[in-house]
């Protein structure tokens, strides 16, 4: 089954299993023969891989994937594909379709399970509705993944490939580089999908870190701080961490003095660095028990 990015196949594929597509779970099917190729190959899919595929809806990405891999192990939600990725993977020895949400589902056991002695590769069309929670999921479950592959909405991908420091960078993408070294592969439109989405794509790699990028005394208080100074994007950092933390604006500003930063200073403009130093100063000065 080699043409599942063929229109007139996938209408008859899901005619005949009298599946119809769901708004609510964001099913959009890629059709462009281009693009899972490409999302396969930059995606790390090699002979000797383990490929975890998030969403394979149809199967068009898992084909190119399974040609390429040693394994892959694809979870699908919508249990209603799980006959019709029957039909599309016949072919393959190599696949393993599990029904299931991602996000309740142990992964790390499943690595184990699945991909002994494997390098494992994580690849995936994501519905936009979900795209944070999925990859902060993989990320913050130090997972043994060499890197993410996914296909996200076109917006969704320059916030989180943004470098800390920049003014398109947000909590995500500070999270994404702590965890990973994020980068735009290539944009895929509208119409490479049925039914076409209302906005493009981009396709992006996250290769996982093999230790986070810094390394913030408490964790836990170093993504309060992320968190609480792009809380309030319009205010500076002294403003946004005080009612963020809820800590008197003297303390906020006695914490940023110390780590070195300009009280007027904001989020967008801190480093990875600059937030460590300013959580440990937090840290240090026992301002997190207020938080």
């Amino acid at each position: 089954m080699s043409q599942l990015s063929n229109i007139k196949t996938v209408r008859e594929i899901l005619s005949r299993h009298g599946f119809t597509f769901s708004k609510k779970l964001g099913q959009n099917f890629i059709i462009n023969p281009s693009v899972c190729p490409r999302i396969a190959q930059m995606g790390g899919a090699g002979p000797d891989a383990g490929v975890l595929e998030v969403g394979p809806g149809l199967g068009v990405l898992t084909w190119e994937l399974a040609a390429r891999a040693k394994k892959v192990v694809a979870i699908e939600l919508d249990e209603r594909l799980l006959p019709v990725l029957g039909e599309t993977l016949a072919e393959f020895d190599n696949v393993t379709v599990l029904q299931g949400d991602v996000l309740k589902i142990d992964l790390a056991a499943l690595i184990q399970r699945e991909f002994s002695g494997m390098e494992v590769v994580v690849c995936a069309n994501l519905p936009y509705y979900i795209t944070s929670p999925i990859l902060m999921g993989l990320l913050e479950a130090r997972l043994p993944v060499r890197s993410i592959t996914v296909m996200v909405q076109k917006e969704a991908a320059a916030r989180i490939c943004a470098e800390p420091g920049s003014k398109n960078a947000g909590a995500l993408s500070a999270a994404v580089h702590y965890y990973a070294q994020p980068q735009v592969l290539f944009s895929v439109s509208r119409g490479s999908f049925m039914p076409a989405p209302e906005v493009d794509s981009s396709v992006i790699r996250l290769d996982v870190r093999p230790h986070p990028a810094v390394s913030p005394q408490d964790e836990t208080l170093f993504f309060k701080v992320i968190r609480a100074g792009f809380s309030q994007r319009r205010k500076t950092l002294a403003n946004s961490l005080s009612s963020g933390l809820a800590l008197p604006k003297e303390q906020a500003i006695a914490a940023l003095a110390g780590a070195q930063i300009r009280p007027n200073a904001r989020a967008e403009e801190l480093t990875l660095e600059d937030f460590c130093r300013l959580a440990s100063q937090i840290f240090e000065e026992d301002f997190d028990k207020k938080v």
